[in-house]
């Protein structure tokens, strides 16, 4: 558990804007931040999920943010390990809230088979080297309808019946983060954090239906290697690999 007394050294707040990933990416192109500054929005009006779709919120009601982050010392083909920090920060600070948290494949935050949150991390590279990661976070906290055509959307305040304190959220947010960001700055660190993630994966256990190009399977989670490519077992035995958005979970 993080100490939630730490928060950003430096909080931009904004009241409309498209996407915070997109302000913050154009502002560093200006200045350099200091790593862990946060740029929060009251209302975003094209926010991105992976792969680029999108994220509905209504204006005030839930927390839509990103931040800046200098991995320089991860080695770029270790990257899902950023993902899996921040997946694992999400999921700890909403444990404090309700139970049922898991972290569906690769990074969306589930409560049983609803999607709670999503995150976007884009990351710039100069050769083999990091230079920067920008992490988008939506969390549904006090939403209570959704209009879009998301199939499963839930928010904190349908799940508990209260409505939260979206500074307080926040903060447990980035608390939770920067202590899994500081993990895996240690080498030895970096496979309990991999191991963690993988144990608190969606549907972690048994098997399940999933779908690829070629059709529909059922399978389970063997493993999430190092690149973020998971690896299923189906029924035959036979291991199958696959990168984002090449095989879905079918709920």
């Amino acid at each position: 558990m993080a100490d939630n007394g730490i928060f950003p050294p430096s909080c931009i707040k904004l009241e409309t804007v498209d996407s915070t990933n997109a302000w913050l990416k154009e502002w560093m192109t200006k200045e350099t931040l200091e790593e862990g500054t946060v740029v929060v929005a009251h209302q975003q009006t094209a926010g991105r999920g992976q792969m680029g779709t999108s994220w509905e919120s209504q204006p005030g009601e839930n927390l839509t943010f990103s931040l800046v982050l200098y991995p320089s010392f991860l080695p770029f083909a270790e990257s899902f390990l950023i993902s899996q920090a921040v997946a694992l920060g999400v999921k700890e600070a909403l444990d404090c809230y309700t139970e049922d948290i898991t972290i569906k494949w690769p990074n969306d935050i589930y409560w049983k088979d609803k999607k709670l949150a999503g995150i976007l991390v884009e990351n710039t590279v100069q050769g083999e080297n990091f230079q920067s990661a920008v992490v988008g976070i939506g969390v549904n906290v006090n939403q209570e309808k959704f209009y879009s055509d998301a199939p499963n959307p839930v928010s904190l305040k349908q799940i508990t019946g209260t409505t939260i304190d979206l500074e307080e959220l926040l903060q447990q947010l980035y608390s939770e983060i920067w202590y899994y960001y500081n993990r895996i700055k240690a080498e030895d660190e970096r496979l309990t954090v991999r191991l963690i993630y993988q144990h608190c994966l969606y549907r972690n256990n048994g098997y399940h239906l999933y779908t690829d190009a070629l059709g529909d399977f059922n399978a389970f989670i063997f493993d999430v290697e190092k690149s973020g490519h998971i690896v299923l077992v189906d029924e035959s035995r036979s291991l199958r690999r696959y990168g984002f958005k090449e095989v879905k979970l079918k709920l």
